[in-house]
């Protein structure tokens, strides 16, 4: 048996809001072991609410372990556009029911707020028949529990996140415990890469997409590559047994370009690195205008080994403070691997820094030239044994500055975590 969550709202459709709820629920099924493959967003609209609803149900009769649960989040309140009880009821030909110990509830807290509850919040208590109610302790609309005629057990929640997210813990949760769900769990591992795209990633672990359990899948986001390793297990600690393996084998593969997993990021690896071989680090940054520093310390106890940096967005900055020889500047330009090297060398010499790492390019979208084009990015780095050296980049197949800038800060980070490996 598995799931398929239907959030119901137009103001999802318009992107007014985020759908938090769908996550939520997604993370949610996980833990309880039930599998979903299916997540729709409909509007307020009778019709199309009601072919959402055949749809799921057509699954169901292709393959009877595909959406047997039907989650509805949004469309229980007072308005006329809180369609989704009545429009469930309509399709299952079934009558609506109020509820006196629901409109009990709504008055009662309308009493506790100091106003009178309108006639229109009488709707909320109307369910279909043979639905259980699914109390809302905070709101005034509550879901339902409703295995129906068509073999589906159906579960509405109102679309507000907070209420959503107790009734779901209080209610559901425990519901579908006592029907057996929950003595298994998808657990998942996400392994994290950088410096390597995703296809390059999939053609050397490729064999490992067709595995059962666990299962792996890749995805990429703003320059990072990521792969998802999920197992179904009992507990979390024999899934763990069930991954590990499959792990290690990726990691293998990848080498380098494997950097953390899960909650780990290149800045968090690279204070991991810095505080193991006991080193300090300092940054000077020019098209990224402090973001170095800002991900550095993002990570708590940073202060450990990040001493600071210097954000020299003016040459005159480079020149007075990292000592940046002004001839070199004026011949190679502000943008290039010399005035990167000694930007790094600059900054570690006046803080005192084991390392120096730098950051110098066009992030645009202006100021490219056919020699020079938006996108051209060095980093310089300063080692602990005194030599210096600078990495180019090219990251032009965008105009999007804040992207150059992230792909920028990244790689920078991404440069210091190999030459800490290694040193």
């Amino acid at each position: 048996m598995s799931a398929e969550i239907i959030c119901v709202g137009t103001e999802l459709l318009l992107g007014s809001i985020l759908n938090s709820n769908a996550q939520f629920l997604a993370t949610q099924l996980a833990s309880l072991g039930i599998s979903h493959y299916y997540q729709t967003v409909v509007g307020d609209n009778p019709m199309r609410i009601k072919q959402v609803v055949e749809i799921a149900i057509s699954r169901t009769r292709e393959a009877e372990e595909i959406a047997q649960i039907l989650i509805f989040t949004g469309g229980l309140g007072p308005t006329p556009d809180d369609l989704t009880h009545e429009t469930l009821a309509d399709f299952f030909g079934v009558t609506l029911v109020e509820h006196p110990e629901i409109v009990a509830d709504i008055t009662n807290k309308y009493a506790q707020r100091d106003r009178p509850m309108t006639p229109s919040n009488r709707k909320q208590a109307l369910l279909p028949l043979g639905a259980k109610i699914l109390p809302n302790q905070s709101g005034t609309a509550p879901g339902v529990i409703w295995e129906s005629q068509a073999g589906l057990i159906i579960f509405t929640f109102p679309g507000v996140p907070s209420e959503m997210y107790q009734m779901w813990t209080q209610s559901a949760v425990p519901y579908l415990q006592s029907r057996g769900f929950g003595q298994q769990i998808i657990y998942s591992r996400t392994l994290k890469f950088w410096g390597i795209a995703e296809s390059a990633l999939a053609e050397k672990v490729v064999p490992f997409f067709d595995l059962s359990n666990p299962t792996v899948a890749p995805y990429a986001s703003l320059g990072e590559v990521k792969l998802r390793v999920s197992a179904l297990a009992t507990s979390v600690a024999q899934a763990e047994q069930i991954l590990q393996p499959v792990v290690e084998q990726l990691k293998l593969i990848a080498g380098k370009h494997y950097f953390g997993a899960d909650d780990d990021t290149l800045a968090s690896i690279v204070g991991q690195l810095l505080l193991a071989s006991e080193k300090t680090l300092s940054v000077a940054e020019s098209c990224t205008g402090g973001g170095l520093g800002q991900m550095l310390t993002t990570v708590p106890g940073s202060s450990q080994y990040f001493l600071g940096g210097v954000i020299s967005y003016d040459n005159r900055v480079k020149t007075s403070l990292l000592k940046v020889d002004g001839q070199q500047l004026a011949a190679q330009g502000a943008v290039s691997a010399v005035v990167a090297e000694q930007m790094a060398l600059g900054v570690k010499n006046l803080l005192g820094t084991t390392w120096g790492l730098s950051i110098t390019g066009i992030a645009g979208p202006e100021g490219g030239s056919d020699h020079k084009p938006v996108g051209l990015v060095y980093v310089g780095l300063a080692m602990k044994n005194g030599q210096v050296t600078s990495f180019e980049f090219r990251f032009g197949d965008t105009k999007d500055r804040a992207l150059i800038r992230h792909l920028s800060l990244c790689s920078a980070l991404d440069c210091l975590r190999r030459q800490l490996l290694t040193a």
